[in-house]
């Protein structure tokens, strides 16, 4: 199917032809300087520690900057996101002498919200290291009309959105359609594959016909579908075709070399046990992502992990939009090692919030269900940083939503590994994954899938007992308190203690998303494997994992290490904010030795707050 459908768009009329030396060209891999990027741009690479583009870089770079409009597939993690920034950059560049334009230049649309933040924060990063007055705002769904019409303000150069939210500003003339169509010189349309599986396909069709004919647009895709040739035909003009040579064999390329994937065949019921003994054993390389299908099935881990003194937070359309970014950004600054992920399906999604609607209007409870983020998506497009294993503990719905659970990690050249729990009701999908990827059970097949090699079963069956009786005390109800007390900690630390963080943001390393929610604490004989558990095989791989461990480079520590250096004199704690400091302060009789008191008694405060975290 992907190889026709490739072959249908490589085919489609209005698409250029390649002629030879164009592909010969493309197996070179030119450097930045010879593709004739700004020695701005240039310098900032080299900051940034980029000194050779990828594949698609390379390809995509030059012919952008042409000014051809471009269709390019690539798989996950290969850079496709600087393929497009780049040029782009260096387009507004060279018009940055011509007079302001009351709408903007460039438009990147992007399926989810995490994804808005991450393209801005790239975007922002470049502008800075090249020390240009280009200015780039993002649109959130949660905008108001005024906050859209404030955005606006002072003529923004960049544009990151979601589909619906550029199409809410047209329609309701925040940004107004002759000045829009006046002054839109390139589109991008990031992950194009899934703007119209996330039901954007109303929002584009409104956006299409403000899109002005001299624009240049580009699709940025890892996987060439139909929804790919919908909008290769609503927005672009005579595009060109860009496949790299290593993605034309659909069966080929899909989830990156680097990659290790491996399976464990175990029952629903163990699957507990099982993540328990891949953790608690140290028999997967930190940093940890684990995949589950459900809400409570995340907080159900969470739960149980905790009990044995492994500190998880979840990540779900549930929490406000501020809450899961410093996840993210915590996780990505390696301050917690195990996160937790929803994979949540916009359909469910939706259907949810229609059920949450109608149950608002009968329920008078004081304490209502939190709606889910309709624009939340983590399994595409975010940039997990320094994720060596992905565990699937529940199987994905799809084959394609598995091959981008396990691209969350071997990113930009790094090695990294999948592990999938596969139970007998999931053997339906994992034959649909390995059939995708070429992978069959003949004698002459390479295994793409292998099974685990370092856990035995021993190994599990000497947690069992512990594994059980902690699952026991797991209810629907513990369940569902812990959500809700989760909840109102993010919402409170989101809302009430928002403008705080804007002028201390160096208290966010006291805000803690890997906090216990159980009532009662953990027990203390549960945080240790004692040695008559342990045989002798899962003692030889414990040490395999060590070694490789120990070789592999740090990364991502400086923060953790940063905070603790006491550059700064005085951390408040930011539910104590509103005190009697600043009047003690005022007391000017014997206000030096008062002073010293007062950051004496902060300075114990902070050191106590810094080491129970």
């Amino acid at each position: 199917m992907a190889v026709e459908e490739s072959e249908k768009i490589a085919k489609s009329a209005d698409s250029k032809k390649v002629d030879e030396e164009d592909e010969e060209d493309d197996d070179e891999i030119r450097s930045f300087e010879e593709m004739g990027l700004d020695p701005r741009l240039i310098r900032a690479l080299s900051k940034k520690g980029m000194t050779q583009p990828t594949p698609i870089q390379s390809a995509a770079i030059p012919r952008i900057l042409q000014g051809k409009d471009v269709v390019a597939r690539a798989k996950t993690g290969s850079g496709k996101t600087y393929a497009y920034l780049l040029p782009m950059l260096q387009k507004l560049f060279s018009e940055a002498s011509q007079a302001a334009k009351a709408a903007p230049r460039a438009v990147v649309l992007v399926p989810t919200r995490e994804l808005t933040q991450q393209v801005y924060l790239e975007i922002s990063s470049l502008l800075e290291l090249c020390r240009t007055q280009l200015k780039v705002v993002q649109l959130t769904a949660a905008m108001s009309d005024a906050d859209l019409r404030a955005t606006f303000i002072g003529s923004p150069d960049i544009l990151v959105s979601t589909p619906a939210c550029i199409s809410k500003c047209l329609s309701k003339g925040v940004l107004e359609s002759s000045s829009f169509q006046g002054s839109l010189s390139m589109l991008v349309l990031d992950e194009a594959d899934l703007l119209l599986s996330y039901g954007y396909e109303e929002d584009l069709s409104t956006l299409a016909p403000h899109v002005p004919r001299h624009c240049q647009c580009l699709l940025m895709s890892a996987t060439l579908s139909a929804d790919v040739d919908k909008l290769k035909n609503l927005v672009l003009h005579s595009p060109y075709i860009l496949t790299l040579a290593e993605d034309v064999n659909p069966k080929e390329g899909i989830v990156p070399r680097s990659v290790q994937q491996f399976w464990i065949s175990c029952s629903a019921q163990d699957k507990l046990v099982t993540v328990l003994a891949l953790l608690k054993l140290e028999l997967v390389q930190k940093k940890v992502l684990i995949f589950v299908n459900s809400i409570n099935m995340g907080f159900k881990l969470r739960l149980f992990l905790e009990q044995f003194g492994i500190k998880t937070a979840v990540l779900n359309a549930e929490l406000p939009q501020n809450s899961r970014l410093h996840i993210l950004e915590e996780f990505n600054a390696s301050l917690f090692d195990y996160l937790i992920a929803t994979d949540d399906c916009k359909v469910e999604i939706e259907e949810s919030n229609k059920k949450i609607n109608v149950s608002e209007k009968k329920s008078k409870k004081r304490w209502r269900k939190q709606k889910l983020d309709s624009e939340f998506g983590v399994v595409r497009g975010i940039d997990f940083k320094n994720v060596f294993t992905v565990i699937n503990f529940e199987m994905p719905q799809s084959p394609s939503r598995y091959v981008h659970r396990i691209g969350r990690t071997g990113r930009a050249h790094n090695t990294g590994a999948s592990v999938s729990l596969v139970s007998p009701e999931e053997e339906e999908v994992f034959d649909e994954i390995k059939t995708m990827l070429g992978d069959s059970d003949g004698p002459d097949s390479s295994k793409l899938i292998a099974p685990f090699p370092l856990l035995s079963k021993s190994a599990v069956d000497n947690l069992r007992y512990r594994a059980q009786d902690v699952a026991k005390g797991i209810t629907r109800a513990n369940i569902r308190e812990s959500r809700a007390q989760d909840l109102r900690n993010e919402i409170l630390n989101s809302e009430k203690l928002k403008a705080h963080f804007e002028h201390n943001p160096r208290d966010l390393d006291l805000l803690k998303h890997d906090k216990v929610l159980s009532k009662k604490p953990p027990p203390s004989h549960l945080k240790a494997v004692p040695d008559y558990l342990l045989d002798p095989v899962t003692e030889e791989a414990r040490k395999i994992v060590k070694l490789s461990r120990a070789a592999m480079p740090k990364a991502g520590s400086s923060r953790r290490h940063h905070g603790s250096k006491g550059k700064f004199r005085r951390s408040k704690d930011p539910l104590k904010t509103f005190s009697a400091e600043n009047r003690k302060k005022g007391c000017r009789h014997d206000g030096k030795r008062r002073e010293d008191r007062t950051e004496a008694s902060d300075n114990r405060r902070w050191k106590k707050a810094k080491s129970s975290s």
